[in-house]
């Protein structure tokens, strides 16, 4: 095996000195495109290759993004939801020029993840501004964009309106007739009930709360049944089958997200249960599956590709800028998608 070329053999090879072939590699705007062309070809005749990790150390920059995860990584890659907040973080990497790196718990705490993890700055998905993870990333002065969180004045942040998403959805329900409702949430871990949530989950829950009202009802009526589940089709088909054996049963199942209620459809169909004959179910999301599912799935519709794009492009902007800047805050409109799964209830 011959020896690696060096910088130096590429500057001999152009005729320039070795600090115009770094100045090639990092700040080629600065030179003249004759000279960047005779470097570059020179280090293409010589498969010359920069060592990354000597460059990383260099500008203490690694020209990647991190998105911090809720959850471990094989729990995120089995909701679709991912897939497409994954594309529109994608396409500013590929326009800007940066890597992704996924970075979801370590031996069960994000916290942990943090400082192994070699980004120039995080998008943080799902996780509250006064979170030890947050706060963390704010002592390394690392660059970050929360994502669901709740927007906080010192933060850059990314939402979408839960609240009158989900308001609008059971308003709708309420004017089928239905009155047993069961809200299945996605389960925050914490204690207290649904006071104590935060985030997207708490805002949907208050957009159920609200849409409630109007009918007299609250979330503490016998009529109303409150569950929490994993962000999982398993945790949809066990709130299913858990609601299903109770003696007043619901005509209406609200599920905080898609994946919840495609788990819930499936529970139903393998228990014979007629959906929207029996049962309408609802989602939250607009996954493409939503629209092929039998019955179809009506759902609330949130810009999803569109919350992954921004984020990352405030990230980037973060990450580039010479003094600071405007902080973004961004919160994004929902639609309502009316479709099979939903009908008026059977009269008793």
């Amino acid at each position: 095996m011959g020896k690696k070329a060096t910088m130096q053999d590429v500057a001999n090879r152009a005729g320039v000195s070795k600090t115009t072939v770094s100045i090639v590699f990092n700040n080629p705007s600065r030179l003249s495109n004759a000279t960047v062309q005779a470097v570059l070809s020179a280090a293409t005749e010589l498969d010359y290759a920069r060592d990354p990790m000597a460059q990383m150390f260099r500008t203490r920059q690694t020209n990647s993004l991190g998105l911090l995860l809720p959850q471990a990584l094989d729990k995120v890659l089995e909701n679709p939801y991912y897939t497409q907040f994954l594309q529109g973080i994608g396409q500013v990497c590929q326009r800007e020029g940066y890597t992704l790196l996924l970075a979801p718990p370590l031996r069960g705490s994000m916290l942990k993840t943090i400082p192994y993890t070699a980004v120039d700055g995080f998008i943080v998905s799902g996780l509250e501004d006064d979170r030890g993870e947050v706060n963390a990333l704010r002592q390394r002065g690392m660059p970050f964009v929360l994502v669901d969180s709740e927007n906080q004045a010192g933060t850059p942040s990314i939402e979408i309106d839960d609240t009158d998403g989900m308001y609008e959805l059971v308003r709708m329900l309420l004017s089928l007739g239905h009155r047993r409702i069961a809200l299945v949430a996605i389960d925050t871990g914490t204690p207290g009930g649904y006071q104590a949530w935060r985030g997207s989950v708490r805002r949907r829950m208050d957009g159920c709360v609200n849409a409630l009202a109007t009918a007299g009802l609250t979330p503490e009526d016998e009529s109303i049944t409150i569950i929490e589940t994993p962000c999982t089709r398993q945790g949809g088909s066990e709130a299913f089958n858990a609601l299903w054996k109770e003696t007043n049963r619901p005509t209406a199942i609200v599920a905080f997200s898609d994946i919840i209620a495609f788990g819930v459809l499936e529970a139903a169909r393998a228990a014979g249960v007629d959906v929207p004959g029996q049962l309408s179910v609802t989602g939250f999301d607009d996954l493409a599956e939503a629209s092929q599912v039998t019955p179809t799935l009506t759902t609330i519709r949130q810009p999803i590709l569109a919350k992954g794009r921004l984020a990352a492009e405030y990230l980037v902007e973060s990450i580039n800028a010479d003094e600071p800047l405007p902080l973004h805050h961004q919160r994004l409109n929902t639609t309502l998608l009316m479709r099979q799964s939903v009908a008026a209830p059977v009269q008793d």
